[in-house]
């Protein structure tokens, strides 16, 4: 009887076992319907990543990479050594590998530009082809150094300091390759030497304000190049101080060189130095004559405006001068039509008041466009032009905005619509940097606070606060990256400045006239 209900059991057991294999699972529509839609998202992403920026980029990735190798190889090639070939193909395929997931990571943007991507590309060729030159040439290592430095100071100029940090170890490395030790090694000292002297660039030299500023920096590289220089020799028992004086001198030498070309590398690289933004400063420009003579109230409004986003910019350690300056010229626009903007108009006239509101709101608006057009024809470099364009915003022209709802209400005309917020709004774009974020609102801000009819500190603050959250609301600093923390301390740095500008005076006594009083100021005098 136990055999029998065994042997009957049993198939069930063994069926039910085959019923939850995997095999014979039923799959869940709603698990297929995720891993259907995560394999799309998987696709579109492999799409978004295909695209023709990214195709360009690989292509001037792998023709680095070929050029790389051919310069670091010469060598090998001439004697058919293909063993090294292909060791270091391997070891410069990992590095430029390394370096283009740096780049796509810290300055993702230059993939979109392929001139600018080009212009690195060559310039990263060309100093290791003359670093290369230098060792065939006459065995000298020393201008490997010199390639580095001026690598390193390029860097720093044309981008920011943690992007050129992380290239000038990257370009080390590849000339590190390219010039080998006496026995035919990997050259670690002279590695050890360019990082040096390359990292004392990088991290002294954050802006150029004055002339002495690059041989400043090329004098301490000198410095640190050659004490590396020296102690890495002493390690091998070489020769100590001819070697790390010819190093020494040739990081100095590329400093003042680089000075001459200053101005083709802010060409190449569309940057403005400190001295650049300084000589844009100066009152006897020519776009800022212009502007001074033809809207003298715009002109005076941009200045308070400039110092009020220095202070701003340098609240949060950010470039005040490219605020300051940028400010000056944001609304240069304005030359075209003057007398239609409320700082330039005499008396209580306006010229509005003979416009339809739609007219006076693409007057207001096409300062914008008109600024870009005035910056083009004077040759105002790109990081300024940014200011003109982005000042506004997408913000809303409010005041001519109002005024059309009114006349809208007051006709009551059902033949047309009501009058759309999106026709009142500047064309954008919205600030992408934080020092144009700062410019808008300053902006925002000096308009505010001039309608003040007393204007303290408390009620300064509280203006700068609203306006602050009014543009942080409607979305104009989405593209900027602009933290509630830098927000609040742009705040402060504002108001410090308005409160000082708009300060309280001491109401001097009246001096009566003496003309009135004068036949009893005569008859003492006769008196006496």
């Amino acid at each position: 009887m136990s055999r029998s209900r065994c042997s009957t059991r049993f198939p069930l057991r063994i069926a039910i076992r085959n019923d939850q294999m995997p095999l014979f699972k039923k799959t869940n529509p709603r698990r297929s319907r995720m891993r259907k839609g995560r394999a799309a998202e998987q696709l579109s992403h492999i799409s978004r990543l295909a695209t023709a920026d990214v195709i360009g980029a690989a292509l001037i990735w792998l023709l680095f990479v070929v050029a790389s190798i051919a310069v670091i190889s010469f060598e090998s090639i001439q004697k058919s050594y293909y063993r090294n070939i292909g060791s270091m193909s391997v070891l410069v395929v990992l590095t430029c590998l390394g370096a283009a997931f740096y780049v796509y990571q810290y300055q993702g943007r230059i993939i979109k530009n392929r001139a600018r991507l080009l212009a690195l590309a060559g310039m990263l060729i060309l100093s290791l082809l003359a670093a290369k030159l230098g060792f065939i040439l006459g065995e000298q290592s020393y201008w490997a150094t010199a390639s580095a430095v001026a690598m390193a100071i390029i860097l720093s100029l044309g981008y920011n300091r943690r992007f050129a940090i992380g290239m000038s170890i990257f370009f080390c490395t590849l000339v590190s390759l390219a010039v080998p030790d006496t026995i035919g090694a990997v050259s670690v000292n002279l590695l050890f030497t360019m990082t040096a002297g390359a990292i004392t660039c990088c991290f002294s030299l954050r802006e150029i304000r004055t002339r002495m500023k690059l041989l400043e920096v090329s004098a301490l590289a000198a410095v640190i190049v050659f004490a590396t220089a020296a102690a890495v020799n002493s390690l091998q028992h070489r020769a100590i101080m001819g070697q790390a004086f010819y190093h020494a001198f040739a990081a100095f030498v590329v400093g003042v060189l680089i000075q001459g070309l200053l101005p083709l590398i802010e060409k190449t690289f569309r940057v403005a130095t400190g001295m650049t933004l300084l000589d844009y400063s100066d009152a006897n420009q020519p776009l800022l004559k212009r502007l001074a003579m033809e809207a003298p109230g715009t002109y005076s409004h941009s200045l308070l405006i400039g110092s009020i986003a220095e202070a701003a910019a340098e609240s949060i350690g950010r470039n005040g001068l490219l605020c300051r300056v940028g400010a000056y010229y944001h609304d240069v626009g304005k030359i075209n039509k003057p007398g239609y903007f409320v700082e330039n108009e005499l008396g209580s006239f306006s010229r509005h008041k003979e416009l339809s509101p739609a007219m006076s709101q693409l007057i207001i608006v096409g300062h914008v466009k008109d600024g870009i057009e005035l910056a083009k024809e004077y040759g105002l470099p790109l990081v300024l032009m940014q200011f003109i364009e982005t000042h506004h915003g997408t913000t809303l022209v409010e005041y001519f905005y109002s005024e059309a709802k009114k006349q809208y209400e007051e006709e009551l005309s059902a033949d047309l619509p009501p009058p759309s917020e999106s026709d009142f709004r500047y064309s954008g774009p919205k600030p992408r940097t934080k020092e144009a974020a700062i410019v808008m609102l300053a902006d925002a801000v000096e308009g505010a606070t001039r309608s003040l009819s007393e204007p303290t500190p408390t009620k300064i603050e509280a203006v700068i606060h609203s306006m602050a959250m009014k543009r942080l609301q409607d979305g104009q600093f989405d593209e900027c990256d602009l933290s509630l923390r830098e927000l609040s301390q742009i705040e402060a740095g504002m108001a410090k400045v308005l409160a000082a500008h708009y300060h309280g005076r001491i109401a001097y006594p009246k001096i009566p006239d003496r003309s009135e009083e004068g036949p009893e100021v005569n008859g003492a005098d006769t008196a006496e």
